[in-house]
């Protein structure tokens, strides 16, 4: 699962069962996009170079356009990037938190011990990872692979489990 487990500052007065943050997978670092230009611009300025010589000089303009194109398609692939989603269950509270590109932030809250959690197993490319509760249904993960949604599904399944057996079974006892 492309999780890492952050835990943002939170008060102390209810423990998290499960507190997940969720990002798109990104393969090439940003080394690995430094040499992938540098490769890419090189074989553009040969290739336009050998096209001079031939007398096609405007085909080293469109190369040039090709390249500063494919700068621009990676640039807006690292901003979409910066989405991402956290998904943290407590006893009496299930929140998932999607941050935009663009910073906008929207947070729904579920109560966790009426929560069902939906996906097709085995999972297709189109599947989708639904929580639903109250008439409420809200798709997490989209960006994840199907085996990711999956394996995210069975572990919030299984934080929710944990919510529906009484806080002594799990060594916590409850406040007052």
């Amino acid at each position: 699962m492309s999780a890492s487990i952050d835990s943002p500052a939170r008060p102390a007065q209810e423990p998290l069962l499960l507190d997940v943050v969720l990002y798109p997978h990104r393969s090439l670092s940003p080394t690995g996009f430094t040499i992938l230009m540098s490769g890419a611009c090189i074989v553009a300025f040969i290739a336009g170079i050998v096209f001079v010589s031939i007398g096609a000089w405007p085909v080293f303009g469109f190369f040039g356009v090709e390249f500063l194109l494919l700068g621009w398609c990676f640039r807006l692939n690292y901003r979409h990037a910066r989405l991402y989603e956290t998904v943290q269950i407590s006893r009496s509270e299930l929140r998932v938190e999607r941050v935009q590109p663009n910073g906008e932030t929207r947070s729904w809250s579920f109560q966790p011990f009426w929560l069902h959690v939906a996906i097709d197993d085995p999972p297709e490319p189109s599947s989708r990872l639904t929580l639903t509760s109250h008439g409420k249904n809200l798709v997490i993960g989209s960006f994840l692979s199907p085996e990711e949604r999956l394996d995210l599904a069975h572990t919030i399944q299984a934080a929710l489990e944990k919510v529906k057996r009484p806080p002594e079974a799990d060594g916590i006892l409850p406040a007052g």
